[in-house]
């Protein structure tokens, strides 16, 4: 039997039994919280729970981790280094690139493994490519994004891509709070300059509102995250390029009404009746000041706040994401055991010549 033969045999038996590896690369966050971070962890813990075999994988040797917001638990998933390491990465193991990362992609080309990007930003896809590269001349010819709306756009931007949808899952411990809402706005934005300015502005623009608390909801662990939100009032939301919008979703789950900027590229759980939506962020301190008055004289109507948790709801809890990101694997390993038996049978047919 020729080495090649045994090679493919190997393969199909790792892929059949689980054991071929999947390789997850994440930037580090330098123990920030980042919900497209986590949302990467997550894949890989359900995978784990799901009988697969995946790492994640980090360029520095000094990766920061993220046991500070998500817990020691996500720590304990394998964790390899790029840097001064000689990666040995089988033909039937899957390397999971994100979007952001266009130079790891030319990296890998020549590698035998599968290949796959993940996308959460349109906003990141050509950030690191040269003008004319394509995920697929580097060989990553299938997708996973978080939205209809990111695949529509994927699809027409990264032509011969197979694309799956894969949307994120909220914690459990985004609950409402058995307690009365507290007179603070929790703020959440893409650069944390915005939040600042928004702060600052709006104190100078409505100086009878000086004594209503601001929280910034950046450097918290989930754990905090989840119960500062719970006390507040009102959430404001402003992120031009997010794809998805998790924060939001949070406020909703804990019963708390959102004020936002809607995204360029609109969300689709995105309603009239389970946010506060406008197109001009100018126009953002006005409607916050008067919510604030209509929360003060109980006037906030009772459709914003069942709208909000009626949407959250839809993506609270393991199991979709479970059975959906069971079923993208199941299918990923079941075409590539086809090819390495396509080719096995080949092999065996031409060594019998």
């Amino acid at each position: 039997m020729s080495d090649l033969i045994q090679k493919l045999e190997q393969s199909i038996e790792n892929l059949e039994n689980k054991a071929a590896k999947i390789y997850f690369f994440v930037q580090d966050t330098k123990g920030n919280a980042k919900a497209s971070v986590r949302y990467i962890y997550e894949m890989a813990m359900t995978l784990k729970k799901l009988g697969y075999n995946p790492h994640i994988l980090h360029e520095k040797s000094d990766y920061f981790g993220v046991q500070d917001w998500l817990g020691n638990s996500y720590m304990e998933l394998p964790h390899i280094t790029v840097e001064g390491q000689n990666l040995q990465i089988a033909p039937e193991d899957t390397i999971v690139v994100p979007e952001l990362f266009g130079y790891v992609m030319s990296q890998v080309a020549n590698l035998p493994c599968a290949k796959i990007v993940l996308c959460q930003s349109y906003d990141y896809i050509f950030e690191t490519l040269q003008p004319g590269q394509t995920w697929t001349q580097f060989g990553f010819n299938k997708c996973i994004t978080t939205s209809e709306s990111m695949k529509d756009y994927i699809s027409k931007t990264m032509r011969g891509c197979s694309i799956d949808v894969l949307e994120p899952t909220l914690f459990e411990s985004f609950q409402k709070s058995k307690f009365p809402a507290k007179p603070i706005v929790a703020i959440h934005t893409r650069e944390q300059r915005d939040s600042i300015n928004f702060i600052k502005s709006f104190y100078a623009k409505f100086p009878q509102y000086r004594w209503i608390s601001f929280r910034d909801m950046r450097a918290l662990s989930q754990k905090e995250f989840a119960e500062v939100l719970k006390d507040c009032m009102v959430s404001v939301w402003v992120d031009d390029v997010s794809s998805f919008g998790t924060f939001p979703l949070e406020s909703m789950a804990c019963g708390v009404p959102v004020i936002g900027k809607a995204p360029s590229l609109v969300p689709n759980w995105i309603s009239e009746n389970n946010g506060i939506w406008i197109q001009e962020k100018t126009r953002l301190q006005d409607i916050l000041a008067d919510y604030i008055q209509n929360w003060l004289e109980d006037n906030v109507s009772i459709n914003l706040y069942e709208g909000g948790i009626n949407t959250a709801e839809k993506y609270k809890g393991q199991e979709k994401f479970e059975s959906t990101l069971s079923n993208l694997f199941e299918g990923y390993s079941s075409i590539r055991i086809e090819n390495f038996n396509a080719e096995l049978n080949k092999q065996q047919e031409e060594q019998k010549v």
